[in-house]
């Protein structure tokens, strides 16, 4: 796995969490 598809692979996984959490308390955003 190259560079270019760990940043994407990170990057993914970062908007599931921040949409995960967005949901579960969207009073913070």
């Amino acid at each position: 796995m190259d560079i270019t598809t760990l940043i994407v692979v990170l990057l993914t996984i970062a908007l599931l969490v921040y949409l995960v959490f967005a949901l579960l308390s969207p009073e913070k955003f």
